[in-house]
């Protein structure tokens, strides 16, 4: 894939690939962050893409890997010096809806993805690949380099694990 090609998948797949990068970094600073060191390591390895191939999917991979690598840092340093997490709000603004429903909407989401942002990395990121990324199953299996049956079981226990924490927090919130 030439420099040109690369940047006609920017344009086409941009706005997914920085959804999936929010998603897995819950920070608008580290996404974009993510989203950067993504399309570097992709100008890098341009040669690597085949076009006619899911470069979306390739492109994914890049991030997650990416990712994963800055968790086991992360992972190194909290040993050394544990960090506070940090809390970050999304600005959807809807003219036509409502405040309260809005707001209520705001609440629902952020206790969505402070419950998923609690599930482990194994079992997070096939969620996000597949509902933020809409990446097929044999997509993730390919990413990943898992079996197809074992995306579905992950992806089968995470939905399980969120259903347990917002029966939990969300009796909590609502009391």
């Amino acid at each position: 894939m030439t420099y040109k090609e690369l940047q006609d998948v920017v344009l086409q797949h941009g706005k997914t690939i920085y959804s999936f990068c929010r998603h897995l970094t819950a920070n608008p600073t580290d996404a974009d962050d993510l989203y950067q060191e993504t399309f570097l390591k992709a100008a890098e390895l341009c040669h690597k893409i085949d076009s006619s191939q899911n470069p979306r999917a390739f492109l994914i991979r890049i991030a997650a890997s990416l990712w994963k690598n800055q968790l086991r840092k992360e992972k190194g340093r909290q040993k050394i010096i544990p960090l506070a997490p940090l809390n970050s709000e999304d600005e959807a603004v809807s003219p036509e809806k409502p405040p309260e429903v809005l707001l209520i909407q705001q609440e629902e989401t952020q206790l969505l993805l402070r419950c998923a942002d609690k599930l482990p990395p194994k079992l997070r990121l096939p969620l996000y690949m597949y509902y933020t990324a809409e990446l097929s199953l044999k997509e993730i299996s390919t990413i990943l380099h898992i079996p197809v049956g074992t995306v579905k079981s992950r992806l089968w226990r995470a939905k399980q694990e969120l259903k347990q924490n917002l029966e939990v927090h969300g009796h909590e919130t609502y009391k």
